[in-house]
């Protein structure tokens, strides 16, 4: 008898089967209960080609296969997921009369259906099985099936209708349960989850894969500690149970806690796996602890985890460019057997974080051009900072057209890496627009909106999109909403790194507080990159101690935690601190360019000119570092801030020809009016005209110069000029907070609705300030008016109204905070000296530069500044 076959195997396996094979003589003797358990051998040893040539053998020596041998048969097309082969032998069924009343059948029809992606006959063979027929693996099939094809809802009906037929389910069928109530929307999936849980508890179902299950749901349905309860409290877990928590808390950053479990995994003797190692090496990727990530390399490669594991493989590049072991991740990357997408984006990741532009822009290339693959969503969005910051790639907009091309442009992922685009190239806008038209919003795209809005500047806008992020995650039945619903908008750590910048530059302090004690409470407090950012907001918003307490709180620093402290010790004038600090780094991380510049600064703004210039001499042959522009106009600075002009000015000419100067000029041309050198001012202004000639505060430094040495005619000449070509000076302007809001004022600016009350306190001030021996210093008008029209426009400095305001709006002796875009002016010095003696109060004023803690008549800065 010929078999009716059109299956082809693999060459692999057979080299050839022909509809109408010899069968040999010896198989004819076989029994049929010999062919079932044959059938059965082979899929049970994973053989299924093998079981489909058994099959083939079977029906053409004549022995007609029946109910036992259709559910092995089926079984092995269902793990193959052969759609062609499962009609062939549903086919059978029929012809030789095992239909839906022969339920093992119909029950492995099911599962060869739903397996082979076939929906439709799911449905008919579950609909022609008689309802007094169906038991419980009929509807644990139907219900997977269902699942699989993530009908969640019409599942969750199924079941329900399952316990109204009296059958009782199993252990497979809460499994399938749980997961499709961990896909419903958040609150809806939860309420049905725990009445799942509450019945799994009722029927007594202690089995490890259903809590497993459950714990995955909860985890997923963002109820983490109800997961860690469910774990806690059964004592049978096994190597899934312990990867399943170890993934969850991982994915909710929780990467501390990941790696304590690990710990206390494997002193239980259990021995991890590829899942194990994938699921905890984003923790050592996050807290940037390599040398443990290391470890688990070595271990990954003793016991061959890495062979044919690409997850692994990508986890490992991830980790290894996260800590910036570029080189390292290339080698795991280069060395991997299988290379699939998602290893191929990490790479290219790894390359962009960095900044390896033109070698991520390479690897993409191939990644389509030589390997054959398409890039995805979470390609375009790591490659597209990439087209943004290299020079080499000029069509920008261009990658906008390629995401259309590829028909991604609806796609989420996709449209957050759009909006990221247009972001960095200042059309805030447009990134806007796309982000207003999504149709699902998740936490990246609310992170990636609020890092736009940060990019260009709008700190103010980004903490707004921060309030409206957690309304709307709290707002669960808008319609507006449906589909946010589905994704928890709880700001994780990179919501926090991006938005605390903006809290520091608003000088926010209350607003800074409450992101701190969230961080604390959700755990991330810990993660590097937001207590570097924690560090970073209390220096700039004036908390210097508390800037240090959480630095010291920080598990693992990393180099830019370190840059981070020794920056603010410098803005603050404490510069033998930084340099203690500077000498602690180096015992634990090498500094960078970046270290050197804040190093330089704090040494400058504390009058350390012996210690930065032996620093700066030193730090090519000890640290590796070669000086940079950046270094020596930080040099510059400190010798000129000095009194040193001279020093200075001779320095620049002995800089190597090939590093611009415009940072040094610039550094010089402050020193010079501070120290009223007007020669060597117009030297260095000359330069400056020359090499950014649209720069308006180098105009203005040499007018100042020239009105402090009464030269008018030549400060006049020099606001013709700006006026001549267009440059206009850019308008003081000052922050404070108060009440939850950020109030900006602007010199000379009436329109704040307390500037009446502002401008007549600040005349009461200033009359008792004269009483006190202060004298307005008018050199700092730069028009040539006389000396009470240069007093009153004095008093519309913005620092001042900022002063003013916050002293009528907080109780007595409060700190007042303020922040200003520029340098603040010898006048408003001067007479902020006067205001905390004469109102008692602390003000700490952040300017452009550095910080000025007044007290009691004096500043923080010794007048050194």
């Amino acid at each position: 008898m010929s078999s009716p076959f059109l299956y082809s195997p693999p060459p692999t396996s057979i080299p050839s089967l022909q509809t109408h094979q010899s069968i040999p003589t010896t198989t004819h003797s076989l029994t049929r209960q010999s062919w079932t358990q044959s059938l059965r051998a082979n899929t049970q040893s994973n053989q299924f080609h093998q079981a489909i040539l058994t099959y083939v053998n079977m029906t053409s020596s004549g022995i007609l296969p029946d109910h036992f041998a259709f559910p092995a048969i089926l079984k092995a097309v269902a793990a193959l997921q052969h759609l062609p082969l499962a009609n062939q032998i549903h086919a059978h069924v029929l012809k030789y009369g095992y239909g839906t009343s022969f339920v093992p059948v119909a029950n492995s029809l099911l599962n060869v259906y739903g397996k082979c992606g076939d929906i439709s006959h799911v449905y008919k063979v579950f609909e022609r099985i008689p309802q007094s027929h169906r038991d419980t693996v009929s509807w644990n099939s139907f219900i997977s099936a269902l699942c699989r094809f993530e009908d969640w809802e019409t599942a969750l009906e199924a079941f329900s209708l399952m316990l109204l037929d009296d059958v009782e389910p199993s252990s497979f069928t809460l499994v399938s349960v749980a997961h499709a109530c961990s896909n419903l929307p958040r609150h809806h999936g939860l309420r049905l989850g725990k009445q799942l849980h509450g019945y799994n508890l009722r029927m007594g179902d202690i089995k490890t894969f259903t809590n497993n299950a459950l714990m995955a749901m909860y985890s997923k349905l963002g109820h983490l500690n109800d997961a860690k309860v469910v774990f806690e409290l059964f004592e049978e877990r096994d190597l899934v149970s312990w990867n399943t928590m170890l993934s969850s808390l991982s994915q909710n950053d929780m990467f501390l806690e990941a790696l304590l479990l690990l710990h206390r995994m494997v002193l239980q003797g259990l021995k991890p796996d590829g899942v194990t190692i994938a699921s905890v090496l984003p923790a050592c990727s996050h807290l940037e602890l390599l040398v443990i990530g290391k470890q688990l390399h070595a271990y990954a490669l003793r016991h061959d985890i890495l062979i044919d594991n690409s997850f692994v493989a990508s986890a490992l590049v991830d980790m290894y460019c996260n800590c910036r072991k570029v080189h390292s991740g290339r080698r795991v990357f280069d060395y991997a057997t299988e290379k699939k997408t998602a290893l191929w984006n990490a790479m290219i990741t790894g390359y962009a974080q960095n900044e390896f532009d033109e070698e991520a822009l390479m690897l993409f290339i191939e990644m389509e051009a030589a390997a054959g693959l398409c890039p995805n969503a979470t390609t375009m969005a790591s490659i597209v900072p990439a087209c943004v910051r290299s020079e080499a790639f000029v069509h920008k907009l261009g990658i906008h057209g390629y995401v259309l091309k590829r028909g991604l442009g609806t796609d989420h992922y996709v449209q957050n890496a759009l909006m990221d685009l247009y972001s960095r190239m200042g059309n805030i806008q447009i990134a806007k627009t796309i982000f207003d038209n999504m149709d699902v919003r998740d936490i990246v795209s609310w992170n990636t909106m609020i890092t736009g809005y940060v990019i260009c500047g709008q700190h103010n806008n980004a903490l707004l999109l921060l309030h409206e992020m957690q309304r709307v995650d709290q707002e669960k039945n808008e319609s507006s909403y449906e589909h946010e619903k589905r994704i928890p908008l709880k700001p994780n750590s990179i919501t926090l790194m991006t938005v605390l910048p903006g809290c520091a530059t608003l000088a926010a302090l209350a607003k800074g507080k409450e992101i701190h004690a969230y961080a604390i409470r959700n755990m991330l407090a810990s993660d590097v990159g937001v207590g570097s950012a924690l560090v970073d907001m209390y220096a700039k918003c004036g908390c210097l101690n508390t800037s240090r307490k959480v630095f010291d709180t920080i598990p693992c620093r990393n180099l830019i935690t370190w840059n981070v402290i020794i920056m603010a010790y410098g803005m603050h004038g404490k510069g033998a601190e930084a340099l203690e600090l500077f000498n602690c780094m180096v015992k634990e991380v090498k500094p960078n360019k970046v270290t050197f510049i804040a190093i330089f600064a704090a040494c400058s703004h504390s009058g350390m000119v012996r210690e930065g210039q032996n620093l700066f001499y030193r730090m090519k042959d000890e640290y590796g570092v070669e000086p940079i522009a950046d270094h020596y106009a930080c040099i510059v600075d400190l010798l000129g801030r000095a009194g040193q002009v001279e020093e200075a000015y001779k320095l620049i000419n002995d800089m190597p020809l090939e590093l611009d100067k415009t940072g040094a000029w610039s550094s010089l041309l402050g020193s010079c009016r501070i120290h009223q050198k007007v020669e060597i001012g117009e030297i260095a202004a000359r330069n400056l005209f020359h090499l950014e000639p649209d720069v308006a505060s180098h105009y203005v430094l040499l007018s100042n110069i020239y009105s402090s040495a009464q030269l008018w005619d030549k400060a006049t000449d020099i606001r013709k000029r700006m006026k001549e070509m267009g440059v206009k000076k850019e308008p003081g302007c000052s922050w404070i907070e108060f009440d939850d809001e950020v109030h900006k004022f602007i010199a000379g600016d009436a329109s704040h609705p307390q500037s009446g009350q502002l401008y007549g306190f600040l005349e009461i001030l200033s009359e008792k300030m004269r009483k006190e021996g202060y004298v307005p210093d008018t050199s700092c008008v730069l028009h040539n008016v006389d000396e009470e029209e240069k007093e009153t426009l004095l008093c519309g400095h913005s620092e001042k109204l900022a002063i003013v305001f916050g002293i009528l709006n907080s109780p007595p002796g409060t700190t007042i905070r303020v922040a200003k875009n520029l340098r603040v002016c010898n006048d408003c010095h001067e007479a902020t000296k006067y205001i905390s003696r004469i109102t008692d109060r602390e003000i700490i004023l952040r300017d452009v530069r550095r910080f000025h803690q007044f007290r009691d008549g004096r500043c923080s800065c010794g007048d050194y500044w």
